[in-house]
């Protein structure tokens, strides 16, 4: 027997597949790092910036410095950057004003809870933290015409700053390519508008708006654009192993920066696709698989290696529930994915509703491979109303799918669904 633990929640789940049928286990090849901490390796990054100045140079003479940062669903590290980034910023100009913007999105608000778990009490207590909101039109100002036509409105911290910088992570993003620098701006701290436009049926049917690409695709375009209207001088990006430490640190330009953190991600990421009935998988843990609406994630790493009519098994705590109201509604209220994506599909970009590009992918998944979630009772209810299965545990859930398919079923195991490009056709 195979034995594997995958990420659930702060803990981790355990099952065993039978070793013949064991198709194959898809991990990121981490590299060993360096003997540097992971706080030297950020210093050394900031010391050593990507196609610009030092962050203490370009701060210098500046009146009102605006960091972005990443919200309650992302595992950014802050507790390490942040202080180092406020040493940078203020190196050359201790009396600079300094105002942390958490880049929500469409996200709900971050509260002060999870604020001082990611930054700690003492920059939460110490530091003008505001949290964006992106559906309060007063908080936002234009800022110019997406290269697809919608309209970019920002907060407005964006305009009042005199240097603009932002800290994240860097991974495979599933229809964005890859998390990291230019996010920060949209749909980090963009307007509900200008989100919705950039998220349209339209851009997430493309073929280049999937996970490490972002040659065409029509999202990244668009957010491109937007960091450079926000005139984002300066990103600090890192990579994450296994366990949410820093394995690796990019500053400087926000675009070369960011690119090069790309580049590093595809190639420690990237794996061939490997065909089976049955693929498990996980979201990474907390603080991805929080929700359903986040789950969608990991469940399009297992969408490139399940075969059409098979199963895909995703481990998640759920803690959040389904994620957001209007994503659940797009499924409760319908009869089918089908459905869901037969009336996603017919929306124009313009008038884009809230949480259609994480049902039109969540369908397009559920087309090809029954989905059964393992989470805790209390979540059934909602996960079959969404049209999917729910089990207890990993076995019950391999019962089902054998059931289905019978005894003999291949199984992929894709550990960590959230950290792995999975390159189809190179198996």
């Amino acid at each position: 027997m195979a034995v594997f633990e995958l990420p659930y929640g702060n803990e981790t789940i355990r099952f065993t597949i039978p070793q013949q049928c064991l198709r194959g286990v898809l991990v990121a090849a981490h590299p060993t790092p360096d003997a540097d901490t992971q706080q030297e390796r950020v210093q050394k990054a900031l010391e050593h910036p990507i196609g610009s100045q030092r962050l203490c140079d370009l701060a210098r003479e500046k009146r009102h410095v605006l960091i972005i940062t990443s919200d309650h669903t992302r595992p950014v590290p802050s507790r390490i950057t942040m202080p180092l980034l406020l040493e940078e910023v203020r190196r050359n100009n201790p009396d600079v004003r300094l105002t942390i913007l958490v880049a929500t999105g469409m996200h709900r608000p971050t509260t002060q809870q999870e604020l001082r778990a990611r930054f700690g009490d003492g920059i939460v207590d110490r530091q003008e933290i505001v949290v964006h909101r992106a559906e309060a039109d007063e908080d936002m100002v234009f800022m110019g015409t997406l290269p697809s036509g919608g309209e970019l409105w920002l907060n407005r911290l964006v305009r009042e700053a005199d240097l603009v910088i932002s800290e994240g992570f860097i991974e495979p993003h599933f229809f964005a390519g890859f998390s990291g620098g230019r996010k920060s701006i949209l749909p980090g701290v963009a307007s509900r508008k200008t989100v919705l436009y950039n998220h349209n049926a339209a851009f997430i049917k493309s073929p280049f708006a999937r996970q490490g690409i972002l040659q065409d695709n029509p999202i990244h375009r668009d957010m491109l654009f937007a960091a450079r209207q926000a005139n984002l001088a300066f990103v600090l990006n890192v990579l994450l192993d296994a366990d949410k430490r820093i394995l690796a640190a990019f500053a400087g330009d926000a675009q070369q920066a960011h690119s090069a953190g790309c580049e590093m991600s595809a190639r420690i990421t990237s794996v061939a696709a490997v065909e089976a009935d049955v693929v498990i998988t996980s979201n990474g843990g907390y603080p991805l698989d929080q929700n359903v609406y986040q789950c969608v994630k990991g469940m399009t790493a297992a969408e490139a290696c399940v075969r059409p009519g098979g199963v895909i098994v995703l481990c998640a705590a759920l803690g959040d529930g389904h994620g957001g109201e209007a994503f659940y509604r797009w499924f409760a209220e319908r009869s089918s994915a089908e459905q869901v994506t037969r009336d996603i599909e017919s929306i124009p970009a313009a008038q884009t509703r809230m949480d259609q590009w994480e049902a039109q992918i969540l369908a397009r998944v559920m087309h090809k491979a029954e989905c059964i979630f393992v989470t805790g009772e209390e979540n059934r209810e909602l996960i079959e109303t969404m049209h999917m299965r729910w089990a207890p545990n990993v076995d019950a859930a391999l019962c089902m799918a054998k059931e289905r398919l019978g005894a003999d079923a291949s199984v992929t195991v894709i550990p960590d669904g959230v950290g792995v490009i999975v390159r189809e056709g190179e198996a």
